[in-house]
């Protein structure tokens, strides 16, 4: 029988804690609840979450500083909750490492279903890049780079490169059309979807942190466009 999948829950609102546990243990997902930053700090080790699922106004240590102290030691997927909507906000904690932001309140069955999502894309980018370089699915190659989108997995230079789904995706997608120029508006809509139309500098986030990790090349590079968005160039 396959290991239930641990979910931390940090939240100083027990009851609605103890409700978010409910939805996730129907689900077969094993869970643990905390109500403060600190305390999530001295847990996470022991109990190996495969996701957080973080509240940003906690006592103390909010979860921005909770989200910044756990990306230090640890790629795990992390998932804010807050009832805060503003861009600024959303903005933050994805700078931070967030891998996704709900706004409270929120539908039980979204919170599960952006639970199961962020969780099959995290589970789908730690199998190995292969050194080989035989590569299966969807994938482009570009000289000493190779995005794969069907084992998310990224080669640079000949060697792997860790990096959340959303900045993988973003990668493939400018890379599957080379010389293409992309709006912000557009970037969001196929990458992130709906609901985080109009918050355009999650994409320069995204980008800012692609280009700390995937520096630009002599034959190709991720290019700002100014004044209106990205395109992987293409140097020919």
């Amino acid at each position: 029988m396959a290991e239930k999948q641990r979910i931390l829950i940090i939240d100083d609102d027990n009851n609605i804690a103890e409700l978010i546990s409910l939805y996730l243990l129907k689900e077969c997902y094993e869970t643990t609840i905390v109500n403060d930053g600190e305390e999530a700090l001295r847990v996470f080790p022991e109990f190996k979450p495969n996701l957080v699922l973080l509240d940003l106004m906690l006592p103390g240590m909010d979860g921005y500083q909770v989200c910044r102290e756990m990306r230090s030691f640890s790629q795990v997927p992390i998932i804010m909750l807050s009832a805060k909507g503003e861009v600024f906000d959303k903005v933050l904690g994805l700078e931070l490492g967030a891998d996704d932001y709900m706004i409270k309140p929120f539908d039980s069955k979204e919170l599960v279903a952006r639970v199961k999502a962020v969780l099959r894309r995290y589970q789908t980018s730690q199998i190995p890049a292969s050194p080989n370089r035989d590569q299966q699915g969807d994938y482009v190659e570009y000289p000493d780079l190779i995005v794969n989108l069907t084992n998310y997995s990224v080669l640079y230079k000949g060697h792997s490169v860790e990096m959340p789904p959303k900045e993988l995706e973003l990668l493939y997608f400018l890379a599957s059309s080379p010389n293409q120029v992309f709006t912000r508006e557009q970037l969001l809509d196929h990458i992130w979807g709906y609901e985080y139309i109009g918050d355009t500098r999650t994409v320069d986030v995204h980008i800012k942190r692609l280009r700390e990790k995937i520096k630009d090349h002599a034959g190709w590079a991720l290019t700002t466009v100014w004044g209106i968005g990205y395109k992987f160039e293409v140097k020919r």
